[in-house]
């Protein structure tokens, strides 16, 4: 059996601007290290122009990326908003727990 299409898949690359909530077993702290490493100087080495406790931005050439983080109940939900970074902000997601 095939899996069905993905929408979000189809349309990386060609947006823009991007915003999406997601859920995470992660602590909040952990997920502030994830995004430090993954987006900053050591990862794809975007500025942080914002550092938490539980808000960061990250600004390049292209573009930015935001993300505001809460708890909810055991788990942590997050909003992440960018421009020109949508791909990277997929792989960034798919590889959360």
């Amino acid at each position: 059996m095939k899996a069905a299409r993905c929408p979000f898949n189809e349309i990386v690359g060609k947006v823009k601007m991007l915003s999406m909530g997601v859920h995470t077993g992660l602590s909040t702290e952990d997920l502030s290290e994830r995004l430090r490493t993954y987006f900053g100087k050591d990862g794809l080495g975007l500025e942080l122009k914002e550092n938490g406790p539980e808000r960061y931005t990250f600004e390049g050439d292209r573009g930015f990326v935001s993300a505001i983080l809460g708890s909810a109940g055991n788990k942590t939900f997050f909003r992440i908003t960018t421009s020109d970074w949508a791909a990277q902000i997929r792989t960034f997601i798919s590889e959360l727990p």
